[in-house]
């Protein structure tokens, strides 16, 4: 049997990638008894047939897999957003942040169009994450400004690129590698993001070795997997000192001797993050007051 990567789907037949050749393949009866949901990015082991398809025999168990979308064996994400044109939005890059760390893979974020940005107004963002543990790439698709920086860092490696509409994840991509040719769109004045120009997941391969994932963009996550005694752990700095406050089953709102809130007075915790991890926290809570 060969061996391949899977790097598109549609309706129901599966892209796989083997050396320089791609076979459209079928799934085999059985896994679809077993209602098996196969993603951009598994590995399987294939037949060709007479008539030149495939069809696919044996699933790879997974490395990791992203949860929204559900792309299989990511390396690394990079959260991808605009400085200008839409403005940056803090509060969406930590809702972001949290479900990449709920997959638990390596993360970048990436700013594009900083040569429309104010260097000044942008700089405590950008030293906040990088404050963190985060590495932060700033660059400028249209004019080439730190292209080559984010390409060595794909190098090599499976990457999902998730981010809001209007972002210019397509157009970063088509950057990176002459001859991807996706589609691009511009940001609407009217309702200050961009059109949905990507409609289905896809696994692109890059000359200098690895893939890169260009995903349907979208403005808004939800957490309804989430638990809400688990969320302060997908805030690193957070995760760092809950051992410190006084009760184990404290959620850093109003409980007393809290480190969290304690540092956040300090100005050690980022109040703005603080801020992100309350608000997701009372939805969490209210869907579940729901049930």
């Amino acid at each position: 049997m060969l061996h391949g990567v899977i790097l598109k789907t549609y309706n129901s037949f599966y892209y796989v990638k083997t050396n320089a050749k791609v076979t459209m393949c079928t799934l085999r009866g059985r896994f679809k008894k077993e209602r098996f949901s196969l993603l951009v990015g598994d590995e399987v082991e294939y037949n060709v047939t007479e008539n030149g398809k495939g069809i696919i025999e044996k699933i790879l168990p997974r490395r990791s897999m992203l949860q929204r979308p559900m792309i299989a064996n990511i390396d690394q994400v990079i959260i991808t957003f605009a400085a200008v044109s839409p403005d940056i939005n803090t509060i969406l890059i930590d809702r972001f942040l949290v479900l990449a760390e709920m997959s638990d893979l390596d993360i970048v974020i990436c700013i594009n169009k900083i040569d429309l940005a104010d260097s000044e107004e942008l700089k405590p963002i950008l030293e906040l994450y990088r404050s963190i543990g985060y590495r932060v790439i700033t660059i400028s698709a249209k004019m080439g400004v730190g292209i080559e920086e984010l390409r060595n860092q794909l190098s090599g490696k499976i990457s999902v690129f998730a981010g809001p509409s209007g972002a210019g994840k397509s157009t970063i991509l088509n950057t990176v590698e002459e001859g991807l040719t996706l589609v691009t769109g511009q940001v609407s004045e009217k309702i200050g993001r961009g059109k949905h120009t990507t409609r289905f997941a896809e696994l692109l391969p890059l000359s200098s070795g690895g893939f890169v994932v260009d995903t349907p963009g979208f403005s808004f996550t939800e957490f309804e997997n989430v638990k809400k005694n688990e969320l302060m752990y997908y805030f690193p700095e957070i995760a760092a000192v809950v051992h410190e406050c006084k009760f184990n089953t404290c959620l850093h709102l109003k409980e007393p001797q809290c480190a969290v809130k304690q540092l956040v007075t300090e100005g050690r915790i980022q109040e703005q993050r603080y801020h992100s991890y309350i608000e997701i926290l009372a939805e969490i809570q209210d869907k579940k007051k729901g049930f």
